[in-house]
C-alpha cells in the first residue's frame, strides 16, 4: 500500500506538466490520467521510470518510444 502523503507528491515523469498519478483499483499500479501510462509498484515501492511504464494497449509489455 502506498502512503497517502507519498501519493500526493508523485507525478507522471512522462508528461511535461507533471500531472498527479492515482492508485489503480488493484493497487498494483500508479496511473496517469493524462497519458494513461501505468507505473508498477513493486514490494510497496513505486517505480516512476518512463522506461518501466506500461500503456494499457501494450498488454503488460514495456512502453517503447
Amino acid at each position: 500500500m502506498i502512503n497517502k502523503e507519498l501519493l500526493d507528491i508523485l507525478a507522471c515523469p512522462a508528461c511535461e506538466d507533471r500531472p498527479p498519478v492515482r492508485l489503480s483499483e488493484d493497487e498494483a499500479w500508479l496511473v496517469c490520467d493524462r497519458c494513461d501510462r501505468r507505473y508498477p509498484i513493486r514490494d510497496g515501492i513505486p517505480i516512476m521510470l518512463v522506461d518501466e511504464a506500461v500503456l494499457p494497449d501494450t498488454e503488460g509489455q514495456k512502453k517503447t518510444d
